[in-house]
């Protein structure tokens, strides 16, 4: 990441946007957050997208296994009416039963609790609590979600360096408008390339948002069982701000969809829902993303450390007062 003062608390971590910050910085962060949403929701609607609430408690969640960039310290359960409900870790089984029901492209604000081990407080990357701009659409393929990604990302962009001037002036950051459509990249030749981190490096080299593909992840992300490559999909960002968009391909095949499960050890009952309609044949091929909302913010505002856009930072490992 660019290297830049990082306003912290006693502890050693970000104090946020109410703490330490001068005025006109918050201001600026919270107006080109502000614009960013705009922008989003807007192209969205106009392209007829709905936009749906989200959900933070709920029997299914995303089980982020066997992913190998997963690194949960404690998963929440909360007793609600005698059932047991876990906090929200992704929609995707969300995504996908409403996707196949209707409507068939939309989009969510999501917030999502991971409880990260908290050694990630030091990445500068982390939270344990974040909101995700989450889209799914039946029947499209990874380019439409790359197309589609690559059109608010680069209008967003656009639009801030021309309508926000001051307020980058402000924090002192020179944005790069990116050029689009954005490179891809194949997960095993940059593993071949620069190693098991191969993501922070091709972060670092990189002077505009890059695609990688092929990526082992969880069941619902489609795989092609001939060849073993999967349809999935991460959106790196340049200057070391890492990974910022997952999404993939899904799965829609009730036998394939039980096969992956049993394979990485997961409980079929937390799908019921979702193999139920893929039983019936009423799961729609689909393909979606998440995008990192605060780490796209910390990006457009040159930012040392993620929390540092939030009014109330959730560092891994850091309870605060509010």
């Amino acid at each position: 990441m660019p290297a830049r003062t990082m306003r912290t608390s006693h502890g050693g971590y970000p104090l946020g946007l109410l703490e330490g910050v001068e005025h006109n910085k918050r201001q600026s962060v919270f107006a080109l957050q502000t614009e960013i949403f705009r922008i989003f929701t807007d192209k969205l609607v106009e392209k007829g997208f709905s936009w749906i609430l989200p959900v933070t408690l709920s029997k299914s969640t995303d089980p982020l296994w066997p992913d190998p960039d997963a690194s949960i310290e404690k998963r929440l359960q909360v007793e609600v009416y005698g059932e047991n409900l876990k906090t929200m870790q992704s929609m995707i089984v969300h995504k996908r039963v409403l996707v196949s029901l209707g409507p068939e492209k939309f989009f969510i604000l999501s917030p999502n609790i991971r409880i990260e081990n908290r050694e990630r407080a030091k990445t500068g990357r982390h939270l344990y609590e974040f909101t995700q701009f989450e889209i799914e659409m039946a029947y499209a393929k990874m380019q439409d979600v790359f197309r589609l990604f690559e059109e608010l990302i680069e209008t967003s962009i656009s639009t801030v360096r021309k309508k926000r001037g001051g307020e980058l002036r402000m924090l002192g950051r020179d944005l790069i408008v990116p050029e689009t459509p954005f490179k891809i990249y194949e997960r095993g030749s940059l593993e071949e390339k620069y190693g098991k981190d191969w993501v922070q490096t091709i972060s670092e080299e990189s002077r505009h948002p890059v695609w990688v593909t092929d990526l082992p992840r969880e069941f619902y992300d489609y795989q092609d069982e001939k060849t073993g490559v999967w349809r999935n999909y991460d959106l790196i960002l340049p200057e070391g701000y890492g990974e910022v968009i997952s999404g993939a391909e899904r799965e829609y095949e009730y036998e394939k969809l039980v096969r992956k499960l049993e394979r990485d050890g997961l409980d079929k009952r937390d799908y019921e829902s979702m193999l139920r309609l893929a039983k019936d044949g009423a799961l729609k091929p689909s393909a979606g993303a998440g995008l990192g909302i605060e780490r796209f913010l910390a990006y457009v505002c040159g930012v040392e450390h993620v929390a540092e856009i939030q009014p109330f930072p959730r560092v891994p490992g850091v309870v605060p007062e509010l």
